[in-house]
């Protein structure tokens, strides 16, 4: 049943809760998710063989279900209409088991005004009750924070098995650590995270390879709410001004000291060998195959970033010698969204990003670890991203196919704009892709329900299977409006075409998730591949979890897990249609 480094023994599914602490799993939410050492559902992403292999014709089909799931809050960000840059770009949210009970809840850090940067509505933090249904608990979580806030990332900062909370600000950035009850405290001083400025997206990663979470967190521009810019021109019409022209603020790599202290590494690391560049997003994973965590920085107007890790926790920065820089034609892009899977079949990370309005979204496909191509038009993602601006995105297997789709939020950050006067609205509906062989093919919304037609700000979301049913859910945060939970359908789910896995390393305490491992599932000839990566959409985090969608009347798959240390372990036989936990296991070799 294994090869590479031996994996746990079987266990019967009576036996799971005990092994594996996750207490619910499937419609029911009653059954006990498998442990690496019993067989699981199968999972998968797009490894040696291509999409087109897989793929079945499937309906993808979301419903809004907010009305009824208890999500009661608004992503607040300044006012509206946007006046100033500072309203625009609004927050992030975060998937976190905050407490352990098998679940993702659900974090959002939310925003505040110009009159009174400090002074927000608050974070909110909601409660996963299962069934799409939430609960507020943010007075009893104590978490008491106001300060204009924008990205979240989640990761257990001191290796106590719980995972912890940072929040990206407009001003001193903050770090709450989780208390195991319920609560949470600010520990951003203890912590040595500080420092004024404008952030914006974070990630947590092993960037230095030695087992602990580091933090690299981007930030954005200099910015006086007391002396904001004067308008410019944008296309004949007076528009809020920035980025360009505003002083651009340097990115910050915090190294953890392995007792939840951090160094800021930013200068002997190397990230800062390039100028500051308007950063907005992050993703830490390796892309370029050789074993180390490397840095995608998504930059607004500017050539993106690509920070190759040596392992040691430096870097060198490739990425106009690599192509992910820009686009096919050397031209630099306003990059918000990050997405990442395999979309070729070759087994290397995949990147589409989202971009401005008038121009396209880009998918860079890895070739070697070394190369990006920009493949957007091949792939069917060009000229129809042209009238919108995408912020947050991912791929995911919606329909359960055997194959990822991909799903783009829009909208636009000029309150003039329509499509007379800019040639994109205010106000746009999300894209969605069905894959389709070897291209990606936009799903109307007569196709998949009335949710894809509605205009909206939207900004950030987060991607997971909420109510256990086995296929992926999105809640969604738009500027300065409701949070949207949209429940997945996929007419797979109850048939068992999926594979739900997640992660348990008892071994490495700072990174008991395996943040940056990659996942294979395989089901015959097929083979899928998934990352473990951190970052997200755009300024959002992530789940630590991969999904597998199957195709139809499969029964059982190999699962294989490539540990962040290089560690392979392999379950065979896993059965279809139920979560799946693999544990590390101490004794094998990398």
């Amino acid at each position: 049943m294994t090869t590479g480094s031996r994996l746990v023994r079987r266990v019967a599914p009576a036996l799971a809760v005990v092994a594996v602490c996750l207490p619910s799993c499937g419609p029911a939410g009653n059954e006990s998710p498998r442990t690496a050492a019993e067989p699981s559902a199968n999972q998968g992403g797009d490894q040696t063989v291509a999409p087109s292999a897989l793929a079945t014709q499937a309906a993808i089909h979301l419903t809004d279900v907010t009305a009824d799931s208890g999500l009661d809050a608004v992503m607040t960000s300044g006012s509206l209409p946007s006046q100033q840059i500072l309203e625009v770009k609004g927050g992030g949210l975060a998937l976190i088991d905050f407490d352990n009970d098998g679940d993702f809840d659900l974090f959002m850090p939310n925003g505040a005004s110009l009159a009174d940067p400090e002074g927000g509505p608050g974070a909110r933090l909601f409660e996963n009750l299962g069934g799409l249904r939430f609960r507020d608990v943010t007075a009893a979580s104590g978490i008491a924070h106001h300060r204009w806030s924008y990205g979240t990332a989640t990761g257990d900062v001191d290796g106590d098995g719980r995972d912890d909370l940072f929040i990206a600000c407009f001003g001193p950035d903050v770090l709450l650590r989780n208390l195991g009850d319920g609560r949470f405290e600010d520990i951003s001083e203890r912590a040595g995270i500080g420092g004024a400025g404008w952030s914006t997206g974070a990630a947590f990663g092993d960037v230095d390879g030695d087992g602990d979470l580091d933090l690299y967190v981007a930030r954005y521009v200099v910015f006086d709410p007391a002396k904001p810019p004067s308008p410019t021109i944008f296309r004949s019409l007076p528009v809020m001004a920035g980025p360009m022209g505003l002083e651009a603020a340097p990115d910050t790599l915090w190294i953890n000291n392995g007792d939840g202290t951090f160094t800021d590494a930013s200068e002997r690391s190397g990230v800062h060998a390039p100028d500051p560049s308007y950063g907005l997003n992050v993703a830490i994973l390796d892309l370029t195959g050789d074993g180390s965590a490397d840095i995608l920085v998504a930059n607004d107007s500017r050539a993106n970033f690509l920070f190759r890790g040596r392992g040691d926790g430096s870097f060198e920065e490739v990425g106009e010698a690599s192509g992910i820089a820009t686009n096919m034609e050397g031209l630099e892009q306003a990059t918000m969204g990050i997405a990442i899977a395999d979309v070729d079949g070759n087994g290397r990370p995949d990147v589409f990003t989202t971009n401005f309005s008038s121009d396209t979204n880009t998918l860079h496909l890895n070739l070697d670890g070394r190369f990006f191509d920009d493949r957007t038009q091949q792939y069917g993602l060009g000229a129809v991203s042209r009238p919108y601006l995408g912020w947050a995105c991912a791929f995911a297997d919606l329909d359960l196919d055997g194959d990822e789709d991909l799903l783009v939020f829009d909208g636009h950050v000029y309150p003039q704009a329509s499509r007379e006067a800019m040639d994109s609205d205010y106000e746009q509906p999300p894209l969605l892709f069905a894959r389709d062989g070897k291209r990606f093919r936009k799903v109307e919304a007569t196709e998949a329900g009335a949710w894809l037609a509605e205009r909206h700000r939207d900004r950030t979301a987060v991607f997971a299977d909420l109510d256990d049913d086995g296929d992926v859910d999105v809640v969604v945060g738009e500027l300065n409006g409701p949070l949207r939970i949209l429940r997945n359908d996929a007419a797979g789910a109850s048939a068992g075409s999926w594979l739900r896995v997640r992660l348990d390393d008892p071994g490495t305490p700072g990174n008991r998730h395996g943040i940056g491992a990659t996942i294979d599932c395989i089901a015959g000839s097929a083979e899928q591949r998934r990352w473990l990566w951190g970052g997200g959409p755009f300024q959002s985090t992530t789940a630590p979890e991969a999904h597998f969608g199957l195709p139809s009347g499969t029964e059982r798959v190999d699962v294989v897990v490539t540990w962040p240390n290089g560690q392979v372990q392999r379950v065979d036989g896993v059965a279809a249609g139920a979560p799946l936990v693999v544990r590390r296991e101490a004794a094998a070799s990398p």
